[in-house]
């Protein structure tokens, strides 16, 4: 890409599951929102046919993600996959931390 160019917004969407047996509860939780908002795409979780801003604490919070629970992670912007990607790794992350 040259100096000057614009990258066209992509639209990625991927299955995550929670394995944290604590859930995304609020430090995991903001953690998530923390890394959410490094991105420039607009990031969704969408669960149950509803959609969540991951911008939001809360909105992550009222997702309800309790271990086990699965939901669909929605992108659109120029880094929607490398922020899915590095969501989806963090969500990992958390199943090492059963304890926090």
């Amino acid at each position: 890409m040259k100096f000057g160019e614009k990258r066209a917004p992509v639209s990625a969407q991927r299955e995550v599951r929670i394995t944290n047996k604590l859930g995304l509860h609020a430090r995991p939780a903001a953690q998530f929102v923390k890394r959410a908002n490094s991105f420039r795409s607009e990031i969704w979780i969408v669960k149950e046919g509803k959609r969540y801003s991951v911008a939001s604490l809360i909105d992550v919070l009222r997702a309800n993600l309790d271990c086990g629970a699965t939901a669909t992670l929605e992108a659109h912007g120029v880094d929607a996959e490398e922020a899915l990607e590095q969501l989806e790794k963090l969500l990992a992350e958390f199943h090492e931390e059963d304890d926090v």
